[in-house]
């Protein structure tokens, strides 16, 4: 029953997370809320693993969620959920792509999954910074404004873009010093 439940959840992730990527977040979190297979929290971690790793998010989220939940078979099952549907999608495309591509209400199809696209990279982007910069859980406690900043994961965040900005480095050197700040500090 939980190998079809997480065939299911990735497939649906799969399905509707239109862009790949970021846009996955609302589905994970949905996926959290409802199964309880991980956390808030985990999912920030599981979200900067798989940023940090090669290849989509979504079979890197899928993979680890699939392993956490039913072990190896579990992550088989999940990324084959989640690649599913993209595979179905891309064969009628490519299918009927030539024939249909000029057509206007192709275009315009295309051209209306834009901002839905955005749309759902800025919810998820919100979701990660709520939960990596804001200790919401602390407030709703007590209700004290101090409370609610992670004051070192702003000052780092502040840091990094004000870093990027300056020196126009690759975006790894900045992981790679984030992830050591974090594990000396223990954010």
């Amino acid at each position: 029953m939980i190998y079809i439940r997480l065939f299911l959840e990735f497939f649906k992730a799969g399905l509707f997370a239109i862009g790949g990527g970021l846009a996955t977040i609302p589905f994970l979190q949905d996926i959290s809320r409802k199964t309880g297979w991980f956390t808030s929290q985990e999912l920030v971690d599981m979200i900067a693993i798989s940023e940090s790793t090669p290849g989509p998010i979504g079979i890197n989220m899928a993979t680890y969620v699939g392993y956490e939940t039913a072990n190896l078979a579990g992550a088989i099952i999940a990324v084959i959920g989640e690649v599913t549907p993209s595979v179905i999608i891309i064969v009628l495309i490519a299918h009927y792509y030539l024939k249909f591509s000029e057509h206007p209400m192709v275009q315009s199809g295309f051209y209306g999954i834009r901002p839905a696209v955005a749309g759902l990279i800025g919810a998820a982007g919100f979701e990660v910074a709520k939960i990596s910069l804001f200790n919401i859980d602390k407030y709703l406690l007590s209700h004290d404004v101090f409370d609610i900043i992670n004051i070192k994961s702003v000052l780092l965040f502040t840091a990094i873009v004000f870093l990027l900005n300056k020196y126009k480095k690759h975006p790894i050197y900045f992981l790679l010093g984030a992830a050591i700040i974090g594990i000396i500090f223990k954010f």
